[in-house]
C-alpha cells in the first residue's frame, strides 16, 4: 500500500455571496473530486490547536502527525533548515518577508501595507534587493539568508523570541502599530525602505506596472527545532514535494526526502503536473511508502482576495495534480490511499488565515465506498465525520 497526501494550502473558505453563497471549493470545477468523493470517506479535521495562530507553520506540522504544542519553535527555524543554516541554541530565526508598502511622502509608520508578497516578485529580482539589504544593514548581529520569491531569512545572534505581526494579516492597514518593538527590528525595517524604494530593480517593476518590493518585514521569530524523524515515527519512508522553505524545511527536520520540481514556484502557475509525476516516480519506482504533495497557489490567492484566481488555482489543484496521482496509480496497479485536504482556511473576505475546521477526503482504492458526497465544507460537515485533534487524521490514513 501507498500513501498520498495533497494538501492544497488555504483552500477552505467561506460562502461568498458573488458565487452563489457557496465557497470556491464548491464552485470549482472538479471533475476528478467529485468522482472520488463518491468512493471516499469525507469530514472535517480541526487542523489548529486551540489556542494556536492559524499558520501554515503549525497546521502542516499537524497534518503530518506532528502535535503542534510539542513540536512548534517557530516558523523561521523550520524555514531555516530548509535553507541549510545550521542555527545555534542561542541564534533565534526571523522570517523576512520583502513587501511592498505605500508609495507615498507619509513618514514610515503612516504607510500602509499593499501587498505580501511583492507581487510574487520573482527569485531572481528578490536575491538582487536582498543583497542590497545585505550590504547596508547585515552585521555580526543579524545574518541575512535568500531564501524564495518573497520569503527570506534574518538570525538574529544571541536574539529574543519577541512578538511579531505577520505581514499578510495586516493587508491595507497602516503599520505603525504592527511594527516591532525592538528598536533594532523595526529601525532596519525603516532604513529597508530607504534601500530599496527607489532601487532600479523597483524602477523597472514600476514600469512594468509591478509592486515594487520597498521594504523588508520582520515576523515568525523562534528557536531551532527538533523534530523526531518520520519515518521513525510512522513506519513509511516519505518524500517532500513543496516549492516553499517552510514545508521543505519540516520535510528536512522530519529526515524526508525533499524532492525538487523545476518550475514549482509557489504561483497560480507552478508546476503541478512536475510534483503530481515526482510523487507517483518516487511512490512506484524509488521505493517510497508515502508522498506529501504541498501546493501553495490556493493560500496565495486567499492571500490576494481573488475568488476568481482561488478558484483556477483549486480547479488546477484537480486536473493536474488529483488527476494525474490517481490515474497513474490506479494503471499501474497500485494499492494506495490518497488524503485531500486544506492545513488552513484562507477566506478571500479576509485575505488571511483562519482556525476554523477544514474539509477532508480520504479514497482508498481497495475500498471504495458509494456514498453521494462531494467534496467541499457543506458536504463535509454534513458528513458527521469529524476529527477533533488534526495530528491524528494522519493515522486514519495509515490505518490497516
Amino acid at each position: 500500500m501507498k500513501y498520498v497526501i495533497v494538501l492544497g494550502d488555504g483552500m477552505a473558505d467561506e460562502p461568498i455571496p458573488e458565487l452563489g453563497d457557496k465557497t470556491p471549493l464548491e464552485y470549482a470545477k472538479t471533475p476528478m473530486l467529485d468522482q472520488l468523493s463518491k468512493k471516499s470517506e469525507v469530514g472535517m479535521v480541526h487542523t489548529i490547536p486551540d489556542g494556536m495562530k492559524p499558520g501554515s507553520d503549525t497546521a502542516n506540522l499537524s497534518v503530518l502527525g506532528y502535535d503542534p504544542k510539542i513540536y512548534y519553535t517557530g516558523r523561521s527555524p523550520l524555514e531555516a533548515l530548509s535553507i541549510g543554516v545550521d542555527m545555534k541554541p542561542t541564534d533565534i530565526a526571523l522570517r523576512c518577508n520583502i513587501v511592498t508598502l505605500s508609495d507615498d511622502n507619509l513618514p514610515y509608520e503612516e504607510k500602509t501595507i499593499i501587498d505580501h508578497s511583492s507581487g510574487e516578485i520573482s527569485t531572481e529580482e528578490a536575491e538582487i534587493l536582498l543583497e542590497a539589504v545585505r550590504k547596508e544593514l547585515e552585521d555580526d548581529i543579524y545574518k541575512f539568508y535568500l531564501g524564495t520569491s518573497y520569503r527570506h531569512l534574518t538570525i538574529w545572534d544571541k536574539g529574543q523570541v519577541v512578538s511579531l505581526t505577520p505581514p499578510h494579516d495586516i493587508l491595507g492597514c497602516k503599520i505603525g502599530e504592527y511594527l516591532p518593538e525592538d528598536k533594532a527590528l523595526r529601525e532596519m525595517m525603516k532604513k529597508s525602505y530607504d534601500i530599496l524604494a527607489n532601487h532600479p530593480v523597483n524602477t523597472e517593476r514600476i514600469k512594468r506596472g509591478l509592486n515594487p518590493a520597498n521594504s523588508i518585514w520582520f515576523w515568525g521569530a523562534g528557536t531551532r527545532p527538533a523534530l523526531s524523524s518520520f519515518e521513525e515515527k510512522t513506519g513509511k519512508k516519505g518524500v517532500m514535494i513543496s516549492a516553499v522553505d517552510l514545508l521543505k524545511g519540516i520535510g528536512v527536520g522530519a529526515s524526508m526526502t525533499n524532492i525538487i520540481v523545476e518550475g514549482a514556484d509557489g504561483t497560480l502557475h507552478t508546476n503541478y503536473e512536475g510534483k503530481a509525476n515526482a510523487a507517483v516516480n518516487a511512490l512506484i519506482h524509488d521505493g517510497y511508502d508515502f508522498a506529501y504533495i504541498h501546493v501553495e497557489a490556493p493560500d496565495e490567492m486567499g492571500h490576494q482576495g481573488s475568488a476568481e484566481r482561488k478558484i483556477q488555482s483549486i480547479e488546477y489543484l484537480d486536473q493536474r495534480v488529483i488527476k494525474v496521482v490517481y490515474e497513474t496509480l490506479k494503471n499501474k496497479g497500485v494499492d494506495f490511499r490518497m488524503l485531500v485536504l486544506p492545513d488552513h482556511p484562507t477566506p478571500v473576505s479576509v485575505r488571511t488565515h483562519t482556525s476554523s475546521p477544514v474539509p477532508y477526503m480520504l479514497y482508498d482504492s481497495t475500498d471504495e465506498k458509494n456514498e453521494t458526497w462531494d467534496y467541499n465544507e457543506k458536504a463535509g460537515k454534513a458528513s458527521g465525520n469529524y476529527i477533533a485533534e488534526g495530528h491524528k487524521a494522519i493515522e486514519r490514513l495509515f490505518e490497516k
